[in-house]
């Protein structure tokens, strides 16, 4: 068991380190997808990478809910789905549907994903359903929740209509990659990043907690300069690409 204290100072060291990474990846592109490049040691097919790095996200926060001492409210079973509908999907789903067989990740890159995954399904767990207490029943009607759902749901819905659309742009068997189009493809040019970063924004915010905001900050994090080099990438590759695009919110940036 970790008190109270102990257990906020760690989160908000977490908190510090992923505004660290976010820095360094300005500079570096994490190696994995169109970005992936020698020299980043031995790599795995794609698909068990996806698989290896986001399961534990999945499994860790089920344990968490399992092993915690008020595991059954309503209130904590309506988070453990929230989070589940995500990464369920993320980890057991998502993988096989990925399209460009034989397509590699540095082994370096899903042993990394599988730490943060780790702690930030940790840290939300432990919190929720251990060291808060428990949430009242009637924390499901407060204001806090039920704006943090919506932007939630929202965030999901774009992540995942997004994500729909770019599987759509290769048929079984092709690895070329394709100019997407539609939904907020025609704004910017990562709405799968936008709606993943909106969604734990809602998370944050539904369930008040720091652990919430640690991941929230994580996720933009990670997936801010990454949109800047999907972006750049995209302008650099193909020609008629559209300039009026923006990286990641509409108009703006």
């Amino acid at each position: 068991m970790i008190d109270a204290s102990t257990f906020n100072q760690l989160v908000i060291a977490w908190i510090w380190l992923g505004l660290l990474t976010s820095i360094v990846l300005f500079f570096v592109t994490a190696p994995y997808g169109r970005h992936t490049r020698p020299g980043w040691g031995p790599t795995i097919g794609n698909r068990t990478g996806w698989l290896l790095m986001e399961a534990p996200a999945a499994l860790v926060f089920a344990a968490m809910f399992l092993n915690g001492p008020r595991p059954y409210t309503t209130t904590s079973i309506v988070f453990l789905v929230l989070w589940q509908a995500h990464y369920v999907h993320r980890s057991f789903i998502f993988p096989f549907t990925l399209r460009g067989e034989g397509k590699q990740m540095p082994l370096l890159t899903a042993a990394l994903a599988i730490v943060f995954n780790s702690v930030n399904a940790y840290a939300n767990g432990y919190y929720l359903f251990t060291l808060s207490g428990g949430y009242a029943r009637d924390w499901l009607s407060d204001p806090r929740f039920l704006i943090g759902l919506a932007i939630f749901v929202l965030g999901f819905a774009i992540n995942r209509y997004s994500d729909y659309i770019l599987k759509r742009l290769r048929q079984p068997g092709e690895t070329d990659y394709k100019i997407p189009e539609g939904g907020l493809y025609r704004w910017i040019s990562c709405p799968n990043y936008l709606g993943e970063i909106v969604q734990w924004i809602g998370w944050a915010i539904a369930t008040w907690s720091l652990p919430g905001l640690a991941f929230a900050v994580w996720t933009a994090a990670n997936l801010i300069p990454r949109a800047r080099s999907n972006h750049r990438w995209y302008l650099d590759r193909f020609a008629d690409y559209p300039r009026s695009r923006k990286a990641l919110i509409p108009g703006v940036w």
